[in-house]
This record gives C-alpha cells, sequence and structure tokens, in this order.
C-alpha cells in the first residue's frame, strides 16, 4: 500500500525558530531531531493524513557531501537562490525492494536503497529507508521520492502520541490537495499517473487516498509544490 507520507519545505531558518514561529501562528509544530550524517535538521508539524517537514542545513559541510547521494539535499542547495519554499513530497511505500523492482520496470531509473536515521530531542534514533528517482537537479519539476519506516503505522502513531507530537490537536485537519505549479500539466500529471500506479482525473489531478495531487500551468522560477489546502478531518 502506498500513501502520502509527507510535505517538504526547505528553509534556511533554524529548527526553534520555525517551532516558535508555527506556534504563534496557533500550529502546534515540534522540533523533529538531526540527521546527523547529513548535516540537516528538521521541524514537523503534523495533520490527520499527513505531516509537513521543514528541512534545514545545520552543517553545510556535511550537507554538501551528502547531496552527491540524496536528491533532496542537492535540491536544497538549489532552491537556496530563490529562498524558502514548498519542495516536494514524499509516499511511503510498505515493501521498498518490491516498489523499486516495480519502478524499474516501469523504465525508471532508481537510486539505490538509502538507509536513513534522525536523532530526535530526546535521543531516540528513528529509521527508515528511502528512494528516489534518478534526475538531473533543475529548475523542472522533481519526481517525488518514497520512504519504508523501520516500525509499523502503529507503532510509529504511538510514539509520536507519546511525545506530544501528534494529539487530538493534530488530527482536527488534514491535507486535502497539492497544487504543483508546472509548465506542461498533462505531461506532468501522465508521468506521475504512471510512476504512482494512478488514474488521471478531469483536470489534470491524481486522487491517492484522501488527497488530490493537482498540477497547474503557471510560469515560475522553478517547477516545485506551491501550495497545500486543508480541510476540518470528519
Amino acid at each position: 500500500m502506498m500513501k502520502l507520507d509527507h510535505l517538504i519545505y526547505f528553509t534556511q531558518d533554524t529548527v526553534q525558530s520555525i517551532v516558535m514561529e508555527q506556534r504563534a501562528k496557533g500550529n502546534q509544530a515540534v522540533a523533529g531531531g538531526r540527521h546527523e550524517n547529513w548535516g540537516t535538521a528538521n521541524a514537523l508539524l503534523y495533520a490527520d493524513n499527513v505531516y509537513i517537514e521543514w528541512l534545514t542545513v545545520e552543517d553545510e559541510d556535511k550537507a554538501r557531501v551528502a547531496a552527491t547521494d540524496l536528491p533532496l539535499i542537492a535540491h536544497y542547495f538549489h532552491d537556496q537562490q530563490y529562498g524558502d519554499g514548498w519542495a516536494n513530497v514524499c509516499f511511503s511505500v510498505e515493501d521498498m525492494e518490491q516498489w523499486k523492482d516495480e519502478l524499474d520496470n516501469k523504465g525508471f531509473t532508481t537510486t539505490k536503497i538509502i538507509n536513513a536515521s534522525r536523532k530526535t530531542e530526546d535521543g531516540e534514533l528513528v529509521r527508515w529507508k528511502m528512494l528516489f528517482i534518478e534526475q538531473d537537479v533543475s529548475n523542472e519539476l522533481p519526481y517525488p521520492f518514497f520512504i519504508e519506516w523501520d516500525e509499523s503505522e502503529a507503532q510509529r502513531q504511538s510514539r509520536l502520541a507519546k511525545t506530544g507530537a501528534r494529539t487530538i490537536f493534530h488530527q482536527q485537519q488534514k491535507v486535502s490537495e497539492c497544487i504543483f505549479h508546472v509548465e506542461d500539466p498533462l505531461q506532468e500529471v501522465g508521468e506521475w499517473a504512471i510512476l504512482l500506479s494512478q488514474k488521471v482525473g478531469d483536470v489534470h489531478d491524481i486522487r491517492i487516498g484522501n488527497v488530490i495531487l493537482r498540477f497547474i500551468e503557471k510560469q515560475e522560477k522553478v517547477q516545485r509544490l506551491a501550495e497545500i489546502h486543508f480541510t476540518s478531518s470528519d
């Protein structure tokens, strides 16, 4: 099973400043932790169905090295010239090896499966696997990437509830729509539909579970995730 897992926002702010800013707006964001091998850190805000990740660099030397193997960090450095902003989306899968084989069979060139981890504020180590589609880093829309958590969904939700990262407050709203600004919506939605094994809707959109991915023609310096919309959870 595949589902939309999280949305990435690139920022040059510190984790603590992001958390403070979001809480001032009434959003109960938390410090996620540090990716110690990558020189990056994040702040997180959970909704009922997905979460938002603010990704920032704390150690540029480490991050520059990591960027040679991690397209997400390479895109971070590329996009710095345009300031902070939405970047990409990530889908979770249950069997990364099988998913990699499926993508390779469709004709996509995938990276190796990457083992990753993050140390939380209380010292806990959270682990997962990642997979990317090989692409040149550019202003064009990057493909989404994929994650397989090292714990079951029930275990992860329980852990997040215990730390206060995901509470009843967070479950009161969900992400309903992700808007991508692109030059050619027909082409982009077609490629993503093949990639994700989904049908294309009537207005250049794809539905993944309870979230719609919509591709809108708009001339921008970079083609990226541009907006997200929330609705109240049922």
